[in-house]
């Protein structure tokens, strides 16, 4: 029970002494409840399934991501390095020289765009209409090749740019040789009918028959230099065969004779051997009186 506060005679309280609060009791260690097994695996089975599906979900999605972003990597780089100069195209020699006869043509005298004086067989040979309609040829033929490549490749390239095959790159590199290629194709048929007017509609189809010719030329040629090389190597197979042989009897007439001559100085060596042996039987070689004294003693 509090005890109350005495007033006193000055108006002033004496207070009781206030104690101090103790402290509730500790509970000892053993008190303090431990979460048991079957409590930890209540509260695991109370985890809503979803989340794990979830974590999965995320983190295959995040590995699939990364994969195809390495095969991208490297798809593009496998298309940056396929074919990697398949594209890269330069018009050929003749047609800087083309303008250098065109150039001297017109210093001549000739005019673009007029027809040459005269049928084509009495022109003279060193005219300039054709000196640069040859020219003209030449180029032309020589662009044969590059033409017939792009012509080959387009269709497979527009079907793999469609299907996201090829790479940005090598797909700017086909367009690229694509526009060298077509402007020189159209510059060559304005040239044309500069030089004789309407050519440009048969020059390219001339072109590709005299390439075809020249082609074959060039096949035949090689064809035939490599049969000429395989019956020289087999003729000069024959002589080195022939050669061998001779070197062969050769050589065993030789070992005939150096056996015969071995023969023969063996031969001699027997007989001196033999005179040896019976000179050394021959009286003269033994003491005198040595058959005498051996009959005296049988007598």
């Amino acid at each position: 029970m509090a005890e109350e506060a005495t007033i006193n005679p000055d108006g002033t309280q004496d207070m009781p002494p206030v104690e101090d609060p103790v402290p509730p009791p500790m509970e000892s260690e053993s008190e303090i409840p431990v979460m048991d097994e079957e409590t930890m695996n209540e509260v695991v089975k109370g985890t809503d399934p979803a989340i794990y599906l979830i974590i999965v979900a995320v983190v295959v999605f995040g590995i699939i991501i990364y994969m195809a972003m390495n095969k991208k990597k490297d798809d593009d780089g496998f298309f940056d390095e396929l074919d990697g100069d398949k594209f890269n195209l330069k018009l050929p020699a003749a047609v800087d020289e083309y303008y250098m006869v065109k150039d001297k043509c017109l210093d001549a005298g000739w005019e673009p765009g007029q027809p040459a004086p005269g049928p084509p067989n009495q022109q003279p040979p060193n005219g300039p209409h054709r000196i640069l309609a040859q020219a003209l040829m030449k180029r032309c033929i020589a662009d044969i090749p590059i033409v017939t490549h792009i012509q080959k490749e387009s269709t497979g390239m527009n079907k793999l740019y469609a299907q996201s095959m090829c790479s940005v790159k090598q797909w700017r590199s086909y367009q690229a040789a694509e526009a060298l290629v077509s402007g020189e194709v159209d510059e060559v048929r304005a040239e044309a009918d500069e030089i004789e007017p309407g050519w440009s509609q048969v020059i390219w189809r001339q072109a590709m028959q005299y390439h075809q010719m020249l082609k074959q030329k060039h096949e035949n040629e090689e064809k035939q230099a490599a049969e000429a090389a395989k019956k020289r190597k087999e003729i000069e197979g024959k002589v080195n065969a022939a050669k061998r042989k001779v070197t062969d009897a050769e050589a065993d007439a030789l070992a005939e004779v150096q056996a015969a001559e071995q023969a023969a100085l063996e031969l001699m060596k027997a007989e001196e051997r033999g005179v040896d042996s019976k000179k050394a039987f021959k009286g003269d070689g033994m003491k005198k009186g040595f058959l005498n004294s051996a009959a005296g003693k049988k007598k």
